[in-house]
């Protein structure tokens, strides 16, 4: 008996997603031997939250659901926290701690700056003043979501010699990334960066790299490269290291991320329940 960590990934269409998720989760394992992990997704996967949390339940006196996600929209702020509501009813025994989302993080923005380079480098190391980056996220229907991408922009811009950091989605709001590239092509940017704020793998990645190839064609003026994802790395350990630490305690941490927010329930009633591809 004690505390099993439940990872909460989003989840993909894509298995290699959901598999990159799993690595993920055995890549933390082996540096945290003593501890149970296990996994669970919030769609499009076999093992959902009701399942994950009742299985982390079982010989457990704690259980910590930590998502493995960037931004919080709706998924962070109501359907987990719900599925949360219930597994305590159901496991009364047992105490459940809802620990933070990646969020912004500094880590997060030096493995989005290393992506970045490597695209650089891809170019042959054009001069990041006619460089233009786009920051490319998910989109949600969920306001604060969508400026915390526009917040890490800022902070790739602030951090880099690029003259011109943008961002686009990928689906649900915008700009979208053609509308982008126009921009940064009329703006005479010779190269242009694509940098997904993706942790793994799945059908919009896949996506973005037709785009990519199709928008190269479009504007053969321009060089544009995609940069890779942001993948399986210590960064990543060492954010879920930290947010494990604040829902246990040993760390200082900012308010659980809805977790008995009174402002839930007068959300919920205009939430939308969009369902994202993964």
């Amino acid at each position: 008996m004690g505390d099993t960590i439940l990872l909460i990934g989003h989840g993909s269409r894509e298995e290699e997603g959901n598999q990159e998720i799993e690595d993920f989760a055995d890549y933390w394992r082996n540096k945290r031997p003593d501890d149970r992990i296990e996994v669970c997704f919030i769609e499009f996967a076999d093992v959902l939250l009701d399942e994950g949390l009742d299985r982390a339940a079982k010989n457990s006196t704690r259980v910590i659901a930590l998502p493995l996600i960037i931004n919080a929209a709706g998924h962070v702020k109501m359907e987990i926290p719900e599925h949360i509501k219930k597994a305590r009813i159901n496991h009364p025994q047992v105490e459940f701690i809802y620990a933070r989302h990646i969020g912004c993080d500094d880590h997060i923005l030096k493995l989005l700056r290393m992506r970045l380079h490597s695209a650089m480098v891809s170019l042959a190391m054009p001069d990041p003043k006619n460089t233009g980056v786009i920051l490319l996220g998910r989109g949600s229907s969920d306001r604060s979501a969508n400026s915390e991408v526009a917040k890490m922009s800022r902070w790739v811009y602030e951090t880099t010699r690029h003259d011109i950091v943008e961002y686009a989605f990928t689906g649900v709001t915008y700009p979208r990334l053609e509308t982008m590239v126009q921009r940064m092509a009329k703006l005479g940017m010779m190269q242009v960066v694509v940098l997904p704020y993706y942790l793994f793998t799945g059908k919009l990645i896949k996506r973005i790299t037709k785009q990519v190839e199709r928008l190269q064609g479009q504007y053969p003026q321009v060089a544009i490269a995609q940069a890779g994802y942001l993948g399986i790395n210590d960064r990543i350990v060492e954010i879920m290291d930290q947010r494990l630490a604040e829902a246990q305690g040993e760390q200082p941490t900012h308010m659980m991320e809805c977790d008995g927010c009174k402002f839930r329930e007068i959300a919920e009633a205009h939430v939308d329940h969009h369902h994202h591809d993964g």
